[in-house]
């Protein structure tokens, strides 16, 4: 079982190298993510996911919208049952985003992420 320090470098290499199996794969089947970009292209979820399905597709249009998507990833701090971590969004033509994300670990999965835009 991973740890939460773990979890966090594997989701930034699985996001960052577009394994989405690998990076779903790191959440409970249930699990909720919310995240300000999905107010605004989603605005029927009001900001929340839920589920493996929910999040593949939801990381998938990101990529599709953003093909030179990138997180640098910054600092990582974690205890047993939880993991925060801050990245720098980059994306081609877009000023660099401060970013944090805080995820919620039970099991050695995430069972909640919430991201914090700079």
């Amino acid at each position: 079982m991973l740890t939460t320090e773990q979890i966090a470098h594997e989701w930034i290499d699985a996001f960052n190298n577009r394994d989405l199996n690998r990076l779903v794969g790191l959440y409970a089947e249930d699990a909720e993510h919310f995240s300000p970009k999905l107010k605004v292209h989603r605005p029927e979820t009001n900001g929340l996911v839920k589920g493996r399905p929910a999040l593949y597709e939801w990381w998938q249009g990101a990529y599709n919208r953003l093909p030179s998507l990138f997180y640098k990833l910054l600092t990582v701090t974690a205890n047993n049952d939880r993991v925060f971590i801050e990245y720098i969004r980059e994306v081609e033509g877009e000023e660099d985003m401060a970013v944090a994300e805080v995820f919620d670990v039970k099991d050695g999965q995430i069972v909640f992420s919430r991201v914090y835009h700079g």
